[in-house]
């Protein structure tokens, strides 16, 4: 033991063990010294260029990305952060669309039964799995022979690529419906600006086919009381934010402002305002189009002064622009960035 610790000692790490009383007073003192110290480099080591400085607010307990718009999200223990939002692998959030004969985004608000459908890559392509379908498989690259038609989402046109008549047909089969197309958002494509939908994004927020953020956080803590004031009780799924976060009070995502989790930084920007699409139960694909949007309006509506803005929908998760894309995964901590 003596000899591990002269070692120590030798690098300045920890004295020698000192042989009388007063030695071991002296070492205590140098001990508490060293451990001042020690906390001082380490509020020194927290704070960046600038001063300001990280708070642990929470630990990361969920990621998700949804690649179809309105299909089933994807869990994933770890996901790329990019300029538009969270990426797996060839799985990109809201990458791919579908639309009708005019261009018009379809979501679930239109086809409840969209929440039924599953999505994983494999080998380079995109599989689609629904209750008592065949499995459909999309390649990632789409021929450049495939159409590039021009989409329509929120009043804001949008370039997509035909995924091909398999694929059309696919749904149209399942939704028992009218033809609609599969269109895919390609890197070369111009993504649409957040700011156009909704003034406080900043000109650097883009996005391909979510309905205007590259990412929404939502807390456990939000849902655990939401659930407190419902009868029946409702899912994360219902709310299909794309980073959960546990370990915070309910609603302290709305407050954060700029965060840090790995070394991906982000902004926030607004509150979600909910929708119809909340009412739809993730498991039967029946739209209750009540609950629990009806629980919300009771004590979630915004401030008057900012009602051109949200409406009569109310808030539940926050919204937030990339500002530092990186890596992030299940288990980092969340820090609000303090200055």
């Amino acid at each position: 033991m003596s000899g591990s610790s002269g070692a120590l000692g030798g690098f300045g790490l920890l004295p020698p063990l000192p042989q009388s009383r007063a030695a071991w007073l002296g070492a205590a003192g140098a001990l508490a010294l060293a451990a001042l110290l020690g906390a001082a480099v380490w509020r020194w080591a927290g704070r960046r260029a600038g001063g300001s400085r990280l708070q642990r607010v929470g630990t990361v307990s969920g990621l998700f990305v949804y690649p179809v718009k309105s299909c089933r999200g994807v869990a994933l223990g770890r996901a790329e952060v990019t300029a538009l939002g969270l990426r797996s692998g060839e799985m990109r959030d809201r990458f791919w669309l579908l639309i009708n004969e005019d261009g018009h985004m379809v979501t679930a608000r239109q086809e409840p039964r969209l929440v039924l459908i599953s999505v994983n890559s494999e080998n380079g392509y995109l599989t689609l799995n629904a209750p008592e379908m065949k499995e459909l498989r999309v390649p990632g690259k789409l021929s450049r022979k495939n159409p590039v038609h021009s989409c329509r989402l929120f009043g804001l046109d949008i370039q997509g690529r035909d995924c091909g008549d398999e694929a059309a047909q696919w749904f149209a089969t399942f939704l028992n419906t009218q033809s609609y197309r599969l269109v895919h958002f390609e890197p070369h494509m111009v993504p649409r600006k957040s700011r156009d939908i909704f003034t406080t994004f900043r000109s650097t927020d883009e996005i391909a086919y979510p309905d205007c953020s590259p990412a929404m956080i939502l807390s456990e803590a939000s849902l655990e009381d939401l659930n407190t004031r419902m009868e029946k009780k409702v899912k994360m799924q219902n709310f299909r934010p794309n980073i959960v976060v546990t370990g915070c009070s309910a609603y302290e995502e709305d407050s954060w402002n700029k965060i840090q989790i790995g070394n991906v930084q982000m902004k926030g920007t607004m509150a979600c305002p909910r929708c119809i699409l909340t009412t739809i139960d993730p498991e039967t694909g029946i739209i209750d189009r009540k609950e629990p949007l009806e629980t919300l309006k009771s004590y979630r509506l915004c401030d008057p002064s900012e009602r051109h803005l949200y409406k009569s929908h109310p808030w539940f998760g926050w919204y937030y622009g990339i500002d530092k894309t990186g890596t992030l995964q299940v288990g980092d901590p969340v820090y609000k960035i303090v200055h």
